[in-house]
């Protein structure tokens, strides 16, 4: 068995797990905190997410070195 690539893998989906649950608190409290409501707040609230989800996952790609959406590059 190759543990090499389910130690890949497992890695993989933690990481993108976290980027979603730190994406939804801090998109959450930023849209808590405006006091938006309606459609105003899906668009603005997505968005947030969004940004925020694949800013963290920038910091995971640079802090530990995981290739999240790296298409084989080198």
């Amino acid at each position: 068995m190759d543990f090499a690539a389910i130690k890949k893998w497992v890695i993989f989906f933690l990481g993108i797990l976290c980027a979603i649950i730190i994406a939804d608190r801090i998109s959450n409290l930023i849209m808590a905190y405006a006091g938006m409501a309606g459609w105003m707040n899906l668009v603005v609230g997505f968005v947030l997410y969004a940004v925020f989800f694949f800013a963290i996952l920038y910091a995971l790609e640079k802090l530990f070195g995981i290739e999240f959406f790296g298409f084989g590059r080198t």
